[in-house]
């Protein structure tokens, strides 16, 4: 059985993250001078595992009456929410939230 082809980025079905200018807003209000620490979490954790399986993990579920389709990454008592277009195979990075004033 052959392996799917690499390419630096990993698979060539891999998911890419889009940060919106939302999200990026929230993570200044929210983690103000540790947004550069949650920032690197981000980049080492969590993005590998949206990038590969978006809608998949121990982490990840599903929000119910959002549409479009949303979708919620867990963090301790943090709340990172997406939205995927399986069509461009990319990851919409909406909105960051500490769980009490996230839902």
């Amino acid at each position: 059985m052959s392996r799917p082809a690499r390419g630096k980025a990993g698979l060539l079905s891999d998911f890419r993250i889009f940060e919106t200018e939302q999200f990026q807003d929230d993570l200044k209000k929210i983690f103000g001078d540790r947004q550069e620490k949650i920032a690197a979490k981000l980049r080492r954790y969590v993005y590998p595992q949206l990038r590969e399986q978006p809608y998949f993990g121990k982490n990840i579920k599903k929000l119910r009456g959002y549409a479009p389709e949303t979708w919620r990454y867990r963090i301790g008592d943090h709340r990172f929410f997406t939205e995927v277009d399986d069509k461009e195979k990319t990851v919409f990075m909406i909105a960051a939230a500490l769980r009490a004033k996230s839902y």
